[in-house]
């Protein structure tokens, strides 16, 4: 594999990840009383089979190159998700095709055949998301429930913020929309620290990141942690529909075959077939 990782991002995860167990929690010893929480360096170490010097090279994000099975024995040790490892990978080796010397990337445009999908789908909310999770579609049903992206005769407000995450976020009609809205948006965030992990050199998702972090106390408390969320094919949420009011929403994932950072997302409310 090629090198094209991200040490330093690399080894905050395993040191958040060693700060959040206990020796219980991984069949040691408590042992003596400690000056900080969580595993020590070399516990961590001994639980993976490395040296704690290898081991302590990782987390100081150093340019160390850790084969597939040492990292698969430090997510065992540090009882990683299956999302947390193949994160674990990316920040290691970098995703296939990743962008070189920070080139600028090309502008994302719709093909007319999956923009024709997304209307045809109408009543259902349907949109396209795409790499940075800017709304690239969306049908009318998905515009009257979440607001109006494509920002008509000059509208500029929280409504019409074309990013998710953003809008997520910075916006108070998101929380109205979300029943559920701090677990919602927490997924959210894990599921796009996935997804920009496999753009580490878009300056767009590096600006978006860095605008996150500054204007919303809750990214800024919540990133460092480096909570990853899966992202599954499909799943429930139960939002506020601006004419129905409260609904459960079932929906489904799909992603577009020859542009994959492109990703159908599409709503009906539970019990409809």
């Amino acid at each position: 594999m090629a090198s094209a990782g991200d040490p330093r991002a690399l080894g905050e995860l395993l040191r958040s990840r060693r700060e959040r167990l206990l020796p219980e929690d991984v069949g040691l010893p408590p042992g003596v009383r400690r000056r900080t929480s969580g595993l020590r360096r070399e516990e961590v170490a001994q639980l993976a089979n490395v040296s704690v010097t290898y081991y302590t090279f990782l987390e100081q994000g150093r340019q160390v190159r850790p084969s597939e099975a040492v990292l698969d024995a430090l997510a065992a040790a540090l009882r990683m998700s299956q999302a947390e490892r193949g994160y674990l990978l990316t920040l290691a080796y970098g995703p296939e095709g990743a962008q070189v010397d920070g080139a600028a990337p090309l502008a994302e445009r719709v093909s007319p055949g999956v923009d024709g999908l997304v209307q045809r789908l109408e009543p259902y909310p349907t949109l396209v998301k795409g790499r940075s999770w800017d709304v690239l579609a969306a049908n009318q049903a998905a515009r009257e429930l979440f607001g109006n992206w494509s920002g008509a005769h000059g509208e500029r407000s929280e409504r019409s913020e074309r990013n998710l995450v953003r809008w997520m976020f910075t916006s108070d009609y998101a929380r109205e929309v979300y029943l559920e809205w701090e677990p919602e948006a927490r997924a959210m965030l894990g599921r796009f620290r996935l997804a920009a992990a496999r753009h580490p050199d878009d300056p767009r998702i590096a600006d978006l990141i860095t605008a996150l972090q500054r204007d919303s106390p809750q990214v800024r408390d919540w990133w460092p942690a480096y909570d990853v969320t899966a992202i599954g094919g499909e799943g429930t949420k139960k939002l506020r529909h601006p004419l129905l009011g409260p609904v459960e929403y079932s929906h489904v994932i799909l992603q577009v075959a020859d542009n994959p950072d492109h990703v159908v997302v599409t709503y009906s409310p539970v019990g409809q077939p």
